[in-house]
């Protein structure tokens, strides 16, 4: 079954509206229903700078934000009405620590999320670490588009990152309805180990196998990698094979009370070149 509804965060960034374009190709060939998402994030002012700076002068930028942000808004909307996409669009506001946390109580209503890759030639206000922070708390699929755009087709050439643990279990499934349409499928395990509880006596063998039952055209291909990282050499194969999406699951361990980005997570944020669907 497609997705139904969709959720899209824009901003003020350079990238912003090929992620729009992404996100409404997308929504067209699910069938969804699409929100864009702006915030307008205001900066955490020192009480003792905060108190010396008129109140006219905040009034004044908060404004001059809110209609940056409700122009995307409406460049959006108007994109999604020429391409017949059904949409609407939300304006929330809040402090800049607090924006993952915004974005993801929004994208708990929303079967799958879409946000931008980080970019660190972005404004911190924009928020470099949404999309890291917003993967492992939003308890949704988010499908993280490259700052570069989408060149061309989006999920029809799909390879699975698939190392048989819980959270690569949890972004396949939640990826079904992408693999559901897909013209191919690729399940890809790389330094894989066959074992009685993970990859099976086969690697890849069973979750290809509960794909076809789905009525996906899956294979599976084993790589080795000894010379290079397993994070370039998944983005290697990817380039290879023209794939236009990767399926992988988001890992994270908790260091006290926050939840930090496991290597391989880390490395594909940051040197994505097609869009990663992720599941935490």
């Amino acid at each position: 079954m497609p997705y139904k509804n969709l959720l899209v965060h824009l901003d003020e960034t350079s990238a912003s509206a090929a992620r729009a374009d992404a996100a409404l190709e997308f929504a067209r060939r699910q069938g969804a229903h699409l929100t864009g998402l702006g915030l307008v994030i205001e900066p955490v002012i020192p009480s003792f700078v905060y108190a010396q700076v008129p109140a006219e002068v905040l009034a004044e930028r908060r404004k001059v934000v809110q209609d940056e942000t409700e122009a995307i808004l409406a460049d959006f909307k108007q994109k999604a009405a020429r391409l017949g996409v059904a949409c609407d669009t939300r304006l929330d506001n809040c402090l800049q620590p607090d924006a993952p946390r915004t974005v993801g109580v929004h994208a708990r209503y929303a079967d799958l999320l879409i946000l931008g890759q980080p970019d660190s030639s972005d404004s911190p206000l924009s928020g470099r670490h949404l999309a890291e922070e917003v993967v492992l708390a939003s308890g949704r699929p988010v499908l993280v588009i490259p700052y570069i755009g989408v060149n061309g087709t989006l999920g029809e050439r799909v390879v699975i990152a698939w190392d048989a643990g819980r959270e690569a279990a949890r972004a396949v499934n939640d990826s079904l309805p992408v693999l559901e349409q897909a013209k191919e499928v690729t399940v890809v395990a790389i330094n894989a180990r066959a074992s009685a509880d993970g990859h099976g006596p086969e690697p890849g063998a069973d979750i290809a196998l509960h794909l076809a039952r789905h009525g996906c055209q899956v294979k599976v291909e084993r790589l080795e990698s000894h010379e290079i990282g397993i994070g370039d050499t998944l983005l290697s194969y990817l380039a290879d094979r023209s794939a236009d999406m990767v399926i992988m699951g988001a890992y994270g361990h908790a260091r006290l009370r926050e939840l930090i980005l496991g290597g391989m997570t880390q490395h594909m944020l940051a040197h994505m070149t097609v869009p990663a669907l992720m599941s935490h």
